[in-house]
C-alpha cells in the first residue's frame, strides 16, 4: 500500500513538473507574439495541459485530472504568470530552455505511459499516449497560433525521444519495476532530447528520401525501351 502511495506520489509530481515546463514555455511564445496577460494564460494553459487532457480524454476513465485537481491549472498558470513578469529571455534562458523543455519531454512521456498502463491496457497505447501526453499540448499550441506543428518535421528528434522514454517506461513496468521506472523514462527522455539537440539528430524529411529503383534486365527492358505502336 505504501508503495502505491509512493508511486501516485511520484507520478503526480512528474505530472505537475510537465505542466509548469511547459506552461513556461507557452508563456515565453506568448511574450514573442507580444500578447497580453490573457494570450499569456491561454498559451500557458494550452502547452501545460493540452498533453494530459488528450490523454484522459482518449483513456475515457473518468473527468480529466487537470479539471479536477486545481493543483494542474494553477501551476499552468503560475508558469504563465513567471513568463509574464520577468525576462524569460537573454543567453541564461537559451542554455536553460533546452533542459527545461528536455525535462518536461522525460515527465510526461513517462507519466503518460505510466498512467495507460496502470489503467489495464496494452504496451501500443501506452506507447501511443505517453507520446501523446509529451507533444499534445505543443501541437495544440501550435495550431491556435497557425503554425505547422514542429513535431511534423524541420526540428531536431523530438516526438521519437518521446517514443524512446516511453517505450522504457513500458519495459520497465512489464519487469514489475513502475518506480524505477518512472525515474528512468524520464532521464531516457530528457537525454535523448538533448542529445539530440547538441548533435543535431533529424528525421529524414519526404524529399530526402528515394526507394531504390531495382534492376531491370532481359526482355522487360527491351520492352521499356521501345515505343509504343501507333495502331
Amino acid at each position: 500500500m505504501a508503495a502505491e502511495a509512493q508511486l501516485t506520489d511520484l507520478f503526480r509530481t512528474l505530472d505537475l513538473t510537465g505542466v509548469f515546463a511547459n506552461a513556461v514555455l507557452g508563456g515565453v511564445i506568448a511574450r514573442a507574439e507580444r500578447f497580453d496577460p490573457i494570450g499569456f494564460a491561454t498559451l500557458a494553459t494550452l502547452s501545460g495541459l493540452g498533453g494530459g487532457l488528450i490523454r484522459d480524454t482518449l483513456l475515457q476513465r473518468g473527468t480529466p485530472v487537470a479539471l479536477t485537481d486545481y493543483a494542474y491549472p494553477l501551476v499552468a498558470l503560475a508558469g504563465a504568470a513567471i513568463a509574464f513578469l520577468l525576462q524569460v529571455e537573454g543567453r541564461t534562458w537559451n542554455k536553460l530552455f533546452p533542459v527545461v523543455d528536455a525535462v518536461a519531454l522525460g515527465c510526461w512521456s513517462a507519466a503518460g505511459a505510466q498512467k495507460t498502463l496502470a489503467l489495464g491496457l496494452g504496451w501500443l497505447p501506452a506507447l501511443l499516449l505517453g507520446t501523446i501526453t509529451a507533444v499534445g499540448g505543443g501541437f495544440v499550441r501550435d495550431v491556435v497560433l497557425h503554425r505547422v506543428p514542429g513535431i511534423f518535421g524541420g526540428n531536431t528528434l523530438y516526438a521519437t525521444c518521446a517514443l524512446a522514454a516511453s517505450g522504457t517506461m513500458i519495459g520497465l513496468y512489464s519487469a514489475g519495476h513502475p518506480t524505477a521506472g518512472l525515474i528512468t523514462a524520464t532521464v531516457v527522455g530528457a537525454v535523448f532530447c538533448l542529445l539530440a539537440r547538441w548533435r543535431d539528430w533529424r528525421l529524414p524529411v519526404g524529399h530526402g528520401w528515394r526507394p531504390a529503383r531495382p534492376p531491370i534486365n532481359g526482355g522487360l527492358a527491351r520492352w521499356l525501351r521501345t515505343p509504343p505502336r501507333q495502331d
